[in-house]
């Protein structure tokens, strides 16, 4: 079952705030986590921001802190005109994985004085010296609801579970490829953008391995020419010209049952997708434009989710009066909240995005340019690249469990991007720390308005962009 309530945080500010919590004094520390929220139906809180307590002007025991109201007021302004929620989060240097009688007393002094001054939901939290989180929201009239999952998108993925902690403390980390680390994928969701080459062999081993849900992504069409590279897809789909997502989701249920595909026929540039895939606990993008690899870039961002992205080409040379194949190369980049983006490793840029648009105005042009397309510098309607697609898919869906379920020798972050030439019999790995991450304002917007800063993404009221 899918969580109903969640709290994520991007890796740098979950070190950031472990390092606050944890001074190695064995104290209590303090901070409060500003939050924004997704548009719903699902409540998912999105850590944006962390107000740090100074050690001096607490009283800090070893099971218990008391801090000045001045913070509070701080948390409060800040959050106040966007209505964002605020977590109260304090560290148990003892190790106890729930809360206290002290942490109830305290919550019922503080949180009313956030109420009073706005909003509709707020909370606490605490943290051990593992980071292991548990969270609890409260509403106006103070009932009390736990928050089901606390989710860390860093160089690792971390997942602490309610329903475990309830039974045995922090959740530990299932084994990767086992049947645990099915159980755990039996909670989450996933979305595939694009379900067409890559996409659809990605989305295959997702809901083989079982995800809660998996939320298909594609405005398009089944047609003959794309029958050799996406799976499941049939001569008849092809003739009816069936939408890939509907045939898609209709081949899952075949396996795993109804309510597992949640088909969405729009493009990722359309509100609908990106409300869609707002919901998501990690993004696989298998897109073949710059422009949708944008709009991939910027819904991890500004929701907090982890991106997996992953391309396929075929350059050709010329060889005499013919052409021969150059190389053949797939790219696999893992995009963690606060991180480096596709942007910052010049996956696109404006001038790329500009470039795209301007073929995609002028076909004429494209066509001249041959620049679409799996083979660059030859058009092929139908190119034979499922076997390479398989390659790049696998390593994609591989990569996150990686990083989900831990089974490398060297520490994942190593491994921000992965490159490998069919070609030359060589892969290639590069570490975050080779990307400069930019400065993101996109980072934890949520459910802001318009969606992604982006005034083509406004709610529509009576016929008029909002």
């Amino acid at each position: 079952m899918s969580p109903e309530a969640t709290l994520a945080l991007g890796g740098a500010l979950h070190e950031q705030v472990r390092a606050h919590l944890f001074p190695g004094d064995g104290l209590e520390g303090a901070a409060i986590l500003v939050c924004t929220r997704t548009p719903g139906p699902r409540v998912r809180l999105l850590a944006r921001d962390a107000i740090l307590i100074p050690y001096g002007e607490c009283v800090r025991r070893q099971a218990a802190i008391t801090w000045p109201g001045d913070y509070i007021e701080q948390a409060i302004d800040k959050g106040d005109a966007e209505q964002l929620a605020l977590i109260l989060i304090h560290s148990h240097p003892g190790g106890l994985f729930a809360f206290s009688d002290v942490d109830d007393a305290s919550d019922s002094q503080v949180i009313p004085s956030l109420f009073q001054a706005y909003g509709d939901l707020h909370g606490s939290a605490i943290m051990t010296d593992n980071g292991a989180i548990r969270a609890r929201l409260y509403a106006p009239n103070f009932t009390q609801r736990p928050v089901d999952l606390v989710t860390v998108a860093g160089h690792d993925l971390s997942y602490w579970w309610e329903a475990d902690a309830r039974l045995s403390g922090p959740s530990r980390r299932p084994m990767a490829f086992t049947g645990a680390m099915t159980a755990q994928l039996g909670r989450l969701t996933a979305v595939v953008i694009g379900v067409s080459g890559t996409g659809s062999i990605v989305a295959e081993q997702l809901a083989r391995l079982g995800f809660n849900r998996v939320i298909l992504i594609d405005f398009d069409e089944v047609e003959g020419r794309n029958l050799n590279r996406i799976l499941n897809a049939k001569l008849s789909d092809a003739e009816s010209r069936r939408l890939k997502v509907a045939m898609f989701a209709e081949a899952i249920a075949s396996y795993r049952g109804d309510g597992v595909a949640g088909p969405v026929a729009a493009s990722v540039l359309t509100r609908e997708a990106v409300l869609a895939a707002s919901q998501a606990d990690v993004i696989f993008s298998c897109v073949d434009t710059l422009e949708a690899r944008q709009i991939a870039d910027l819904i991890a961002a500004a929701f907090l989710i982890p991106l997996l992205d992953v391309g396929v080409v075929i350059p050709v040379r010329k060889a005499g009066e013919d052409l021969a194949i150059a190389d053949v190369c797939g790219r696999i980049d893992y995009v963690q909240p606060g991180g480096s983006t596709l942007r910052d490793r010049g996956v696109y840029s404006p001038n790329s995005l500009r470039a795209e648009y301007l073929r995609r105005s002028a076909p004429e042009a494209h066509q001249q340019e041959l620049e679409a397309g799996y083979i660059k510098g030859l058009i092929e309607e139908a190119p034979a690249v499922i076997s390479l697609n398989m390659r790049a898919a696998s390593a994609c869906v591989n990569e996150f469990v990686a990083r989900a379920f831990p089974y490398r020798q060297e520490p994942n972050r190593l491994y921000a991007r992965t490159q490998f030439s069919l070609a030359a019999c060589d892969e290639d790995f590069s570490s975050e720390a080779a990307f400069p991450a930019a400065a993101n304002p996109m980072l934890g917007r949520g459910a802001l308005e318009p969606l992604l800063g982006l005034p083509a993404l406004a709610p529509i009221i009576d016929g008029d962009l909002q």
